[in-house]
Order: C-alpha cells, then structure tokens, then sequence
C-alpha cells in the first residue's frame, strides 16, 4: 500500500479531477431524472460529507469514534430550529446559509465533548465516544422542548427568504444545493490533509509517542481535528434537516453513528475517496435492499466482516491496489484468473443468498404468510429440505472451488505485480 498512498496525492491536486467532479454532478439529474434517484442522490451527498468528517477522526488520526452521530444529529436539529425561528421572525436569512448553523452546532459539542474525550486514544476515548453517544440519545427521549420527543421536530424549508425565486421546493433545487455544499466540504477537508496539521494527525495515528518526542502535543492535535470534523458532521446534519424537514432522536442514535462507520471502512479510511465510494455504495444498498429482502442489515454486517477479513484497505484500497498494474499494461494477465474466482463466489453468494433468505422467512414470516415463498422467481416452501440442502451445497461448492482455485490467482497475481516490483519508478508515476 505504499505505492498507493503516494499516488493519491498528485491524482487529487490535478485541476481536472475537480472539474470532472462538478461536471458528474452537475450531470446527474439530467441522466437520472426520477424523483427517487433524486431523492437517493440527495442522500449520497450528505453521507459523502458526515462520511468523510467521520474519516478526519479514524482515518487521518486514528480515533475509532461510536458516537459520531451525535454532532450529524445536533447540526440537523439547530438547523431545523433555525428554519422555524427564520421563518416565525421572517428574518432575511436564505436557505443555502442554514448549514451554517448546523456547522457551528457541531463545532460547538466539538469543543465541549472534545475538551474530555480526546486527552485519552485509542479504546478510552472510543469507549468515551460511546457514552456520550448514549447520553445524547437519552436526552434526545427526555429534552422534548429541543428534540421533540419521539415524534421530532419538523420545519418547512420553502418559508425562509427565496433568492433569484428559487424556493427549494422541487427536489431538483434541493439536490443542487447538497451537491454545492458536498463539493465545498469535500474540498476543504482535502485541503485540511494536506496541511501541515492534516500531516501531524498521520502522525499521531502511526506513532504518537515520536510526534510527542519532536515536540508536538498529540492531545492538541487530537482535539483540533475533532473540532473540525464535528464542524462537518454538523454541516451534513444541517442539508439532512432541509432535505426531509424533519429531524428525530435515530439521527442521534448508536445507529447511526454505526451506518457512518461502515461507509468509512467499506470505503476505505486509507485513502481519502474511500470514504466517498462507501457512503455512495452503502446509501444505494440500503435504499435497495430495504425494498427487496427484511435481512438487509444482515447483509450489511456480513458485508463489513468480508472487507475486514479481506479488504482491510476497502474498496479504495482495492482500487489503488490495480492502478500500478494499469499503468505497467500488466492488468490483463490477472483478468482471466479473476474470471475463474468469480465463479466459485458466485456459487457461494447464491447458497448465500438462499440460505438467509429461507431462514429469514421461516423465522418472521411463516407465522403471517405460511411457508410459502419466490426467490428468483422460483416458488418453494421454507419448511421442507430440499431448499436447505441446495444452499448448503451452493455454499460448499462455492468455498471448496475457491480454496482450490487460489492458488492460480496468486499466480497471477505475482506474475501482474512482478514488473511493477521490478520497476517501481514507473509504478509510481
């Protein structure tokens, strides 16, 4: 991974990446242009931000956080408030500044709950994260004048002050404005990587008793980039509390800080658009899976156990782990071992698939809808065998053919990689 974390870098600061950025989502509701793509897009570029202010913590400083939800969730409910005092006042506040609010509401509990939970690491202050996570939940249940008990608080986004006769109504409005801020904030925390604080916090992650001996206080660094990324969630909360109007105690919950965790990792929290491809992977499965099984949360969890056991680096890892290989034209001698893998993990993910299904049925639904189920278009009954067996046998085949077929990937696999290994200026480049 070290020929890839050098090429992040000068990938990012070329001008065209950017501008290429602006363009794809200045062009996505042109090509996808139903309301619930547009509904899905919106919620991408939220998670993208709160994603990746989760990342200035365990990526770029190494705090593992549980509780990250809790600056995401006091940005929405500010900013909802904001909305309602906006709008009762008629002050001459437009809507694009709203997030503002919710920024400067997590940057607020940045500090307060910073101050505390960053003068420990590693699993002290992810334990600390985790109890002060819970206790904004349990006041979410309990301050009803601020959170609104379980109901929430609700806004409408389309009273405060319109410019140019915009009135945000139109999720197409709506999504230009997440995308302008999603662009901005991805940006300035770029930017913030790049300085010589974004370094010292690589620092403080690899070795923190080095950067102290240099003369560095790593409870310092700690702090100030917690400050900053509770700016962004909180920022993120805000465009979530003009997007549904509405804000609840699940915005502050465990749950949530749960989902951001998986974004980062599946992503990849060792490169900085890891955290990106993750909130843009796992927000269209949720909205997928969640119309087409009751097990999706399964599917997440054994989603998650996969990349940590096989992809440690996630997707962006994945990725930059064949960028070499595309630039040395050596990417085509590992393909057709990878076409030889994909059948055994498909046979795999099949029996996989019909294993949790059947028992998902049999366990929740043979009570209401009787044993009888389709998967695949294929009617059966859940309390007979024969489905039993066959995904049993899907599974088997599926990992005996891979054990047996890894040895011909890691052929190719050092057979692809032995030019980079013998040239690594070029792979480098």
């Amino acid at each position: 991974m070290s020929n890839t974390t050098m090429q992040e870098p000068s990938l990012l600061r070329r001008y065209w990446i950017w501008a290429a950025i602006i363009l794809v989502m200045l062009a996505l509701p042109k090509i996808f242009t139903s309301g619930a793509a547009l509904t899905t897009m919106c919620l991408m570029g939220i998670m993208v931000i709160f994603s990746l202010s989760y990342n200035m913590l365990l990526g770029q400083t190494g705090m593992l956080s549980f509780g990250h939800a809790v600056y995401y969730g006091l940005g929405g409910f500010l900013a909802v408030h904001a909305m309602n005092v906006v709008t009762a006042g008629k002050l001459p506040i437009p809507l694009p500044l709203v997030p503002l609010a919710g920024g400067a509401m997590g940057l607020l509990f940045g500090i307060i709950f910073g101050s505390v939970s960053t003068r420990r690491a590693g699993t002290a202050f992810a334990m600390i994260s985790l109890g002060l996570g819970e206790l904004i939940f349990s006041l979410s249940l309990i301050l009803r004048g601020f959170f609104g008990g379980e109901e929430g608080v609700t806004a409408n986004r389309t009273k405060l002050l319109r410019l140019f006769d915009i009135s945000f109504g139109p999720q197409i409005q709506v999504y230009y404005l997440i995308a302008f801020w999603c662009f901005i904030c991805i940006a300035a925390m770029y930017a913030y990587t790049r300085t010589p604080l974004g370094r010292m916090c690589n620092a403080v992650r690899e070795n923190p008793e080095r950067a102290e001996f240099v003369g560095y206080s790593t409870q310092m660094i700690r702090f100030i980039t917690f400050c900053a990324s509770g700016f962004f969630a909180g920022i993120a909360g805000g465009l979530a509390a003009i997007n549904f109007e509405l804000m609840n105690a699940i915005n502050v919950s465990g749950g949530q800080s749960g989902v951001v965790l998986l974004m980062a990792y599946i992503g990849g929290i060792g490169l900085f658009y890891g955290p990106i491809l993750g909130a843009i992977l796992v927000t269209l499965l949720q909205v997928m899976l969640s119309d087409i099984t009751g097990a999706w949360l399964l599917y997440f969890g054994l989603l998650f156990i996969v990349m940590v056991m096989f992809a440690p680096y996630g997707i962006a890892g994945l990725l930059a782990m064949h960028l070499p290989l595309l630039q040395n034209r050596t990417l085509l001698r590992i393909l057709p071992a990878y076409g030889l893998m994909a059948v055994p993990a498909a046979l795999g993910f099949l029996g996989l698939v019909v294993l949790i299904e059947t028992a998902h049925h049999q366990l929740v639904k043979t009570a209401t809808d009787g044993p009888a189920m389709k998967l695949f278009g294929i009617a059966y009954q859940s309390n007979v065998a024969a489905p039993w067996i066959l995904a049993l046998v899907l599974l088997g085949a599926g990992l005996y053919l891979g054990k047996r077929f890894a040895p011909v990937l890691l052929r190719a696999w050092n057979d692809a990689t032995h030019p980079v290994q013998a040239h690594p200026a070029q792979g480098r480049a």
